[in-house]
């Protein structure tokens, strides 16, 4: 459990994409509250249609930090859910309160620099670049395709 911090403009426009939708919702806008559960029930339904299996899922979202609760059977899972949150345009911080029934040892977080890509950070990490696809395994469903990373975003290096 922790708070993990995250560049708040930068990743998924989910949060942008589900108020340009909805120009009514952004009109009731002004009431911080509402709008704060309608982010929260965007950041739950993303979670939930990822397929990352986390039982009494429940998200909170309250001015650039999303609160997640729940239970999960793995770290990997855990973290999967803690970087698509994260790596969401709008979030600032995530403050990870999933249990978990069995950890393994954690993973290491990387932010992504100029210039990466998964082969140059697998051969940092593990001392081989073809190691690559571990990394992109990892950090899916948030990663669609092994090119498409950005300087900015955070990834999950498993160990």
């Amino acid at each position: 459990m922790g708070l993990f911090s995250f560049l708040k403009n930068a990743g998924s426009k989910v949060l942008k994409d589900a108020a340009a939708n909805n120009d009514a919702a952004a009109d009731a806008a002004a009431d911080a509250a509402a709008s704060n559960a309608r982010t929260a029930g965007v950041l739950k339904d993303m979670i939930n249609g990822s397929g990352v299996p986390v039982e009494n899922l429940d998200v909170e979202f309250n001015d650039g930090t999303a609160t997640v609760y729940g239970l999960t059977n793995s770290v990997d899972d855990k973290e999967k859910v803690i970087l698509m949150l994260g790596n969401v345009d709008g979030i600032a911080a995530v403050d990870d309160r999933i249990s978990v029934t069995t950890p393994p040892p954690t993973s290491k977080f990387y932010e992504v620099q100029p210039g990466d890509s998964l082969s140059k950070i697998a051969k940092q990490f593990y001392g081989d670049p073809m190691r690559f696809n571990e990394i992109f395994e990892a950090n899916q469903p948030m990663l669609k395709d092994p090119n498409m990373i950005y300087p900015g975003q955070t990834l999950r290096i498993p160990n």
